[in-house]
C-alpha cells in the first residue's frame, strides 16, 4: 500500500551520509555520534508539552488508572522496554504501566509482516484491555502515521481514555489524534529511514520522562531513592541496604535487618527504624499517609 501524505522528514536520505559505506569505521563513528547529539536538543523544544503529558498521566494514575503504551516495530519494543522496567525500579504492579506492540509477543524480537499497517487491530488490543476513563494512553509511532497505533488511539478516544502522540515529525497525523500531541523533530537518519536511530533515542528519552516523573509524581521515589524498587538480585538487595541505611543513619547490619523483618520493602524499614515500630506499625503508618514516605517520616 502506497502512503499518500508526504514523505516524513524521518524516511528522508540525508545527503551527509550518502557515502557512509566507504568510510572508514573511525569517520561512520563520529558521524554518528554527531548526529546523536542533536538528539536531546530536539527533545529539549519538546518539555513542555511532555510536562504537560506527564501532569495529565499522573492525574489519572493518582485515581487509578493505568498507563498504556502502544507501538509498532522499534517504537513498540521501546515502548514495552520502559513498561517492563516499571515494577523492578518503582515496585509498581505489571498491571500499572504496560507495553501493546503490534503483532504480540512475538514481534518483540522478529518482524510481523503487516501488524503495523492494522488499524483495526490497533484497536481490539485496547478494546480487549477493556481501557477506560482514568487510563491514559500513549500512541508511538516515528513517523506519527503507523495504522495500528492510529487505530489504538482512536479506539481509547472513544473510551474517553488520556490520549497522548509520541512522533519524530512535525504535523504527525497522530498528532491530531491525541490531546496531548509531543513530536521531537530529529529529522533524516544516518542510514536512510533506520528511525531505530535518533527517532528510537529520542523516543527513548522521552518514555524514560513519561514513566519515571510519573512515578515521582505518585510518591513511588523518595528525593531521587528508588525506594520502592524490588530487591530481585544481590546488586538490588545491597543498593537497597545502603538505601535504608543512608536515609535514616543506621548502620548497615541494622538497616539489613530491618529490611528483613519488613520482607525486603525499604519504606517500611526506614520507618521502622526512624519511629522504632514493628514492621505492621510501619505498614500502618504509611497506609494513613497514602503510601508517601515522605509524609510518613514527617507525620
Amino acid at each position: 500500500m502506497i502512503d499518500p501524505l508526504p514523505e516524513p522528514s524521518t524516511e528522508q536520505s540525508d545527503p551527509r551520509y550518502s557515502q557512509i559505506d566507504r568510510l572508514p569505521t573511525l569517520q561512520i563513528a563520529r558521524l554518528m555520534n554527531e548526529a546523536d547529539a542533536a538528539v536531546p536538543a530536539a527533545v529539549a523544544l519538546a518539555i513542555p508539552a511532555i510536562s504537560d503529558a506527564i501532569d495529565a498521566i499522573a492525574e489519572r494514575m493518582g485515581k487509578g488508572g493505568r498507563l498504556l503504551y502502544v507501538g509498532a516495530g522499534t517504537s513498540g519494543r521501546l515502548a514495552v522496554l520502559d513498561a517492563s522496567e516499571c515494577p523492578p525500579t518503582f515496585g509498581t504492579d505489571p498491571e500499572l504501566v504496560q507495553g501493546v506492540i503490534a503483532g504480540g509477543h512475538e514481534a518483540l524480537t522478529r518482524s510481523v509482516e503487516g501488524a503495523e499497517d492494522d488499524a483495526d487491530a490497533g484497536a481490539a488490543a485496547l478494546a480487549e484491555l477493556e481501557v477506560g476513563p482514568l487510563d491514559s494512553v500513549v500512541g508511538v509511532s516515528a513517523s506519527g502515521r503507523a495504522p495500528f497505533v492510529l487505530g489504538a488511539l482512536a479506539e481509547a478516544g472513544r473510551r474517553e481514555a488520556l490520549t497522548v502522540s509520541l512522533s519524530c515529525n512535525e504535523g504527525a497525523p497522530l498528532s491530531a489524534a491525541a490531546e496531548h500531541p509531543i513530536e521531537v523533530v530529529v529529522g533524516p537518519e544516518v542510514v536512510t529511514g533506520s528511525t531505530r536511530l535518533k527517532a528510537g533515542t529520542a523516543q527513548k528519552l522521552v518514555l524514560n520522562m513519561i514513566s519515571t516523573i510519573s512515578m515521582v509524581r505518585l510518591g513511588r521515589t523518595y528525593g531521587n531513592q528508588m525506594i520502592e524498587m524490588s530487591a530481585m538480585n544481590s546488586k538490588l538487595a545491597s543498593r537497597a541496604v545502603r538505601m535504608v541505611s543512608d536515609i535514616t543513619g543506621a548502620g548497615h547490619e541494622a538497616a539489613g535487618r530491618a529490611l528483613a523483618e519488613a520482607g525486603g520493602q525499604a519504606k517500611v524499614a526506614v520507618l521502622m527504624i526512624r519511629h522504632k515500630l514493628d514492621a505492621e506499625g510501619a505498614r500502618a503508618l504509611l497506609r494513613s499517609h497514602g503510601e508517601r514516605l515522605s509524609d510518613a517520616l514527617s507525620g
